[in-house]
């Protein structure tokens, strides 16, 4: 689009269903690159994808036409798709409802990139819950706390 111009800089964060703590070590790689690409095609841009066993993190630069609802339904409809097509779990893989957003400036990109490239390492010492209320707290952002997270009952 003539005479756009543009800098959005999203996180999205978002859960295994339950927060159960399947993703494997011997295929995360495969579907953090799926992920990005997913991303990619959508016309926005990965800048890092990553996560632990029980959620991931996405670091984009967004194309304005394009919503943060779009991108977050096809990336998570699609990729559980892909762990389910290719029996990458026992059971039947899903993301839980709902995600982050968290938006940074320019000058925070680094920074983030290196946050998000060291995700084992942070949550070795933190939580996941925790991670995720602190990125609330930090960024003023009310919730409930009975629906930040589903729980297997």
């Amino acid at each position: 689009m003539a005479n756009t111009y543009h800098q959005i800089y999203l996180q999205t964060v978002f859960a295994v269903k339950y927060r159960q703590a399947v993703i494997s070590k011997e295929w995360k790689q495969r579907v953090q690159a799926v992920i990005g690409n997913l991303i990619n095609e959508t016309g926005c841009k990965t800048i890092i994808v990553n996560g632990v066993e029980d959620h991931m993190h996405c670091f984009v630069g967004l194309r304005p036409a394009v919503s943060v609802s779009e991108l977050m339904k096809t990336v998570k409809a699609k990729s559980s798709k892909y762990i389910n097509d290719h029996n990458l779990t026992k059971k039947r893989f899903g993301w839980q409802e709902g995600y982050g957003v968290f938006s940074y400036r320019q000058r925070d990109v680094d920074m983030i990139f290196k946050y998000l490239q060291n995700q084992e390492e942070h949550h070795q010492k933190h939580s996941f819950r925790q991670e995720y209320l602190d990125l609330l707290k930090e960024f003023e952002i009310g919730y409930d706390e009975q629906y930040i997270f589903q729980e297997l009952i």
